[in-house]
């Protein structure tokens, strides 16, 4: 079978960053797919599954609700090797266009205190696997490590 355009990416030279990772067109809309990469891949621990459930749902709850994006967004969820997030939005964007409002999302998710939006059993699959704490770090260090003074090569997947 041919390799997935994901597992074509050098993940070796891959740092904590904010890519385009893919383009789709469905019909005569593009799709864009942002690879939020919050961790070195094979270099640092992964994310644990709690507070990548928690930015799941702070992340997901924040961008359906934003006021220019919330019409936008199709999907806000985690990779499966747990060193990121992806984000898909509909129109033909690039990481440049975003980098306000992913920031904006961190940025709530460090802040963000109180009841995590869907965490009752009625509303989510596992809802007591959650870490707010950890969530708000790992906001508070993707912010201060990689978005508040992003590189162009931190853009651009690496070749």
């Amino acid at each position: 079978m041919k390799k997935i355009a994901s597992f074509t990416v050098n993940h070796i030279k891959l740092q904590p960053g904010l890519y385009v990772s893919r383009k789709d067109k469905v019909g005569s809309e593009t799709i864009t797919t942002f690879d939020i990469r919050m961790t070195s891949p094979n270099e640092e621990p992964v994310m644990n599954t709690a507070e990548v459930h928690t930015i799941e749902h702070l992340g997901a709850t924040f961008m359906r609700n934003h006021p220019q994006y919330g019409p936008l967004t199709v999907y806000f969820g985690p990779m499966g090797c747990r060193t990121g997030f992806y984000l898909l939005l509909a129109g033909d964007l690039t990481s440049q266009d975003v980098l306000p409002v992913v920031t904006e999302m961190f940025e709530f998710i460090r802040d963000f205190c109180g009841e995590i939006p869907g965490a009752h059993p009625q509303d989510c699959g596992n809802y007591l696997d959650q870490n707010l704490g950890m969530a708000n770090y790992l906001a508070a260090r993707y912010l201060d490590n990689v978005l508040y003074n992003i590189s162009e090569d931190r853009l651009v997947y690496p070749e």
